[in-house]
């Protein structure tokens, strides 16, 4: 049985609706409702329905393409931008992965970087492709991948995790340095406590 990631806040009418506005906020193309369906494990007939609400309300657009029906945010909505952080903080990465790694033992540091690190520090561009997720420890590696792979599916973002022992992340590699020189968003623990302890 898959598990859902937690609806971290409850001002949604509800945790499906949370799921695909979050889920079609952060893809990086279109879905169908069967996509958005198969995805997240939600029935056909739920996603359906709130995806026709939020048409509605116009916090979503639709595009045909033949016989299909695509969807996305409404960018030109009063709404979008607020909404979108809203999902950043309740059902976006951080939050999500947060309460995935909190279950896993041997996370000493975990921290987005790359592009979705950049974006969300001000850098301008083009929206991510995935999210680059920097493990420091020694944790399970089964249950880093199968946490990334849920996440990943909540968001319809794949997220790529690197795990480092703490040797490893000290080190002066070009790729510690750029990564330090480019900035992360932490998720548990902090650069500090890992360089200090």
């Amino acid at each position: 049985m898959r598990t859902q990631p937690p609806l971290l806040l409850p001002l949604f009418r509800s945790g499906n609706q949370a799921r695909v506005l979050s889920f079609l906020y952060f893809s990086r193309e279109p879905s169908t409702a069967q996509e958005v369906s198969t995805q997240l494990s939600i029935p056909y007939p739920t996603v359906h329905r709130e995806i026709g609400r939020l048409l509605q309300a116009g916090i979503l657009i639709e595009k045909k393409n033949g016989n299909y029906r695509f969807f996305s945010p409404n960018k030109e909505s009063p709404y979008y931008r607020s909404l979108k952080e809203l999902l950043e903080l309740s059902t976006g990465p951080v939050p999500l992965l947060k309460a995935e790694l909190e279950k896993v033992s041997g996370v000493t540091l975990a921290a987005i970087f790359g592009s979705w690190a950049r974006r969300t520090l001000g850098e301008q561009g083009k929206v991510p492709a995935d999210i680059d997720l920097l493990i420091v420890g020694q944790p399970d590696v089964r249950k880093i991948y199968d946490l990334s792979r849920r996440v990943s599916r909540a968001l319809g973002i794949e997220v790529n995790p690197i795990i480092l022992s703490k040797r490893e992340w000290l080190a002066k590699t070009p790729f510690n340095q750029q990564i330090r020189k480019e900035g992360v968003i932490e998720i548990i623990g902090s650069q500090k406590k890992v360089a200090a302890s």
